[in-house]
């Protein structure tokens, strides 16, 4: 078995989470495609995301990839969560999603009064009502009520939390977020907007999937990738496509602890160090999120409260070399933003430089001034 440092397990992902170096702004779609999507529940806090991977990233330039070059998409994907795919990935998203089929929406549906039937008819008439152009929420709902000959659908759709109804069209890629329109959203057929979309085999799909993940985010365990995928349901299914990528994968040790690699990719992460990194990462960011939650050289178990919080919500996290050495926050407020560090411990001055570096950028990004508070909370 090979084994690893810490050291060179960060040096790695930080590098393939394009965080050290990071990408020029040109190339800021590529930094979605290699981490597989940035999640967006918080647009915000999607956009900080591709910031803290890109030199010169503007806001602008990101609406623009969504809703002018079509570069990007905004949809339901991993953990049934909003995430910016690169549009040229959605096809494979799609199809590595058929591996979960319709069936466990039924319960779903027939909760609400809607049979089996109609909520075939329900899926079948999204994508025959929705084009390229935008339709608000409202507008859709209606339109499909009426082509599925199903009323009720009509008030679910309109009233229902967090889309829910919405998440199994977008896992076919029959519906993605179109530019809003005031404070309604609207919908897309995405099919519509990407100009080459290819059919990919589902455990094929899947099985690139794994490799996008472990390249990323790699080594990992099984219940790593099941947690990022599913939401640490479809263990079942981890473990059979695991298993199917067997010959491409080695176990490793890692100080101890034991992990899964892509085999291609020991070389490179035996030859990476350590060089001095301090980013600021923002809330759900996607090297938080991906990465096993119960490391110590990582996040000791004792600080995890403070990073991973209830109802699914991750702090904003100082990193230092790849490991979480303390949370932040921001506030806007005219032409100024505070920036709230808290330490898990007491920050020498060269750490203080690195991270107020990191603040000067943020602030270029809103385009404000940033005074920087501390807060050290052991």
């Amino acid at each position: 078995m090979i084994s690893l440092k810490w050291n060179q397990l960060n040096a790695w992902r930080l590098s393939r989470h394009h965080l050290a170096p990071r990408l020029k702004r040109k190339d800021f779609v590529k930094a979605a495609t290699r981490i597989g999507g940035v999640q967006a529940q918080v647009m915000s806090a999607a956009e900080l995301a591709l910031w803290a991977r890109v030199d010169g990233l503007s806001s602008q330039d990101v609406k623009s990839a969504l809703w002018k070059e079509h570069t990007l998409i905004k949809t339901w994907a991993m953990r049934g969560t909003l995430h910016l795919i690169p549009s040229s990935d959605l096809p494979l998203f799609v199809s590595a999603r058929r591996m979960d089929g319709d069936r466990g929406w039924t319960n779903y549906f027939t909760y609400y009064g809607i049979s089996p039937t109609q909520q075939a008819a329900f899926l079948e008439a999204v994508p025959q009502v929705l084009g390229a152009e935008p339709m608000t929420r409202e507008q859709l709902a209606i339109a499909v009520a009426r082509e599925a000959h199903v009323p009720a659908l009509r008030e679910l759709i309109v009233t229902a939390n967090w889309g829910s109804p919405l998440k199994p069209s977008a896992f076919r890629g029959d519906l993605c977020f179109g530019p809003s329109q005031g404070q309604n959203v609207t919908f897309v057929n995405p099919k519509k907007w990407i100009t080459t979309w290819r059919e990919i085999e589902p455990m094929s799909a899947l099985e690139e999937i794994v490799r996008m993940y472990l390249q990323a985010y790699g080594p990992a365990t099984i219940e790593d990738f099941s947690r990022w995928w599913w939401g640490g349901a479809g263990i079942t299914m981890t473990k059979k496509v695991f298993k199917s990528l067997e010959s491409e994968l080695e176990e490793v040790n890692v100080e101890g602890w034991r992990a899964i690699a892509l085999t291609s990719t020991l070389k490179s992460i035996q030859k990476m160090d350590i060089a001095n990194t301090v980013r600021l990462l923002p809330l759900f960011d996607a090297y938080v999120l991906g990465l096993g939650r119960d490391l110590d050289p990582l996040l000791p178990a004792t600080l995890k409260n403070r990073v991973y919080r209830p109802q699914g919500w991750i702090s904003a996290v100082v990193l230092v070399d790849g490991r979480m050495k303390g949370v932040w926050e921001y506030k806007t407020k005219g032409a100024q933003t505070t920036v709230k560090i808290s330490m898990f411990a007491s920050a020498p001055r060269s750490l203080r430089q690195s991270i107020e570096a990191e603040a000067e950028r943020l602030g270029l990004f809103l385009k404000t001034k940033v005074v920087i508070e501390y807060e050290v909370k052991p």
